[in-house]
């Protein structure tokens, strides 16, 4: 199924700006060329003496390109799990017998959230209990 992407006018300049960012930082070819550019960088030593100047302008390039790149990861994270949030919200409604408190869970204390996991964890191992007694009658020699 191919992905359907919205008229470009649709989406701000930081968002259009983020997404082409992290899609091209995330190729292999972008890999292999941050790697090509260290290696460079480290062969040309040698002919800069291994100067403070030669260390403070990989050590500079990298604290930069670090630092931005944090606001593109996050802002790339935060949309991703929005739009998860989001068709997680529609599945719970269209299912009947879902449990509609559970919509906004994302927006609940640790604490709060922890005992409904709990309670989840509860029902797994009961599920599974369950399971294995019904494995156990259907195996066992009649």
């Amino acid at each position: 199924m191919a992905k359907r992407r919205l008229p470009q006018s649709d989406r701000s300049f930081f968002t259009r700006l983020s997404q082409g960012v992290a899609h091209w930082t995330g190729k292999p070819q972008t890999f292999f060329g941050a790697a090509a550019l260290i290696v460079v960088w480290a062969l040309s030593g040698p002919f800069f003496g291994f100067n403070d100047s030669w260390q403070l302008v990989i050590n500079t390039s990298t604290t930069i390109v670090t630092f931005l790149m944090v606001f593109i990861i996050q802002n790339s994270q935060n949309r991703d799990t929005a739009a998860m949030q989001i068709k997680l919200d529609e599945l719970i409604c269209k299912l009947e017998g879902a449990r509609e408190e559970l919509l906004d869970l994302e927006e609940l204390d640790e604490e709060k959230i922890e005992k409904i996991r709990s309670e989840f964890e509860d029902m797994a191992a009961k599920a599974r209990k369950t399971a294995r007694g019904t494995e156990s009658r259907l195996s066992a020699p009649a």
